[in-house]
């Protein structure tokens, strides 16, 4: 069988017009889960038992229940409860932030807690306050090991963001199979969408090998 690049070639401009849709999800997705992961995983080592338990209880739950489980829940559910309108868009950037949020999270807990206790003794016997310590001496020394698998995680919320194609946002994936229930050309299109995202995923591939680099991370 042959391919129909003619098909491939029409297609396209609608599949990059996904693509570009996705990369936005991604990125919003991105800020809120490294805003969320930095508190969460900040709060999950403090010595406030209160805030360490809550950090743990949104971690434990987010990462032990499925992301479409997450999305449902968002974008069906919560407007029963709250009696809310919620866009397909703010449910897709929200609910893939959050649970990435956990998982980042605990790559930020444990790039902490890979640096040796005798920097925070050494930054608490310069004058410094818990807090300060954490930002000016720990943080950036664990901001370097975490880079590789913070990328790792990038790359995974990219690819998990298909699954807001089933509440009707037409990212990459649900533009990919608008095109295949207008044309019936299944093996071009989705060909189509895994080079892209193969694209796509290696861009942040290489942009993280910079990132280590420029860091002399080793």
């Amino acid at each position: 069988m042959e391919l129909n690049y003619s098909l491939i070639i029409t297609s396209l401009p609608l599949l990059l017009e996904g693509a570009l849709i996705t990369i936005k999800i991604t990125v919003l997705s991105i800020i809120i889960g490294l805003a969320v992961g930095l508190l969460s995983g900040t709060v999950r080592i403090s010595n406030i038992k209160f805030l360490r338990i809550a950090a743990m209880i949104y971690i434990n739950f987010m990462r032990g229940t499925p992301l479409l489980v997450q999305l449902f829940f968002i974008y069906f559910a919560l407007p029963l409860l709250t009696g809310l309108k919620i866009s397909p868009f703010f449910s897709a950037i929200f609910t893939c932030g959050i649970n990435s949020g956990a998982y980042i999270a605990e790559i930020f807990r444990a790039g902490i807690q890979s640096i040796d206790n005798g920097q925070m003794e050494a930054g608490r016997s310069l004058g410094l306050n818990w807090t300060q310590t954490m930002k000016l001496v720990i943080m950036p020394q664990a901001f370097k090991r975490v880079i590789p698998p913070l990328g790792n995680e990038f790359i995974a919320l990219l690819k998990d963001s298909s699954l807001v194609s089933v509440i009707g946002f037409e990212e990459l994936t649900r533009r990919g199979q608008l095109i295949i229930a207008r044309t019936y050309g299944s093996i071009e299109i989705w060909l189509s969408v895994a080079i892209i995202y193969l694209v796509m995923t290696l861009t942040i591939s290489r942009l993280v090998s910079y990132m280590e680099t420029k860091f002399e991370i080793k």
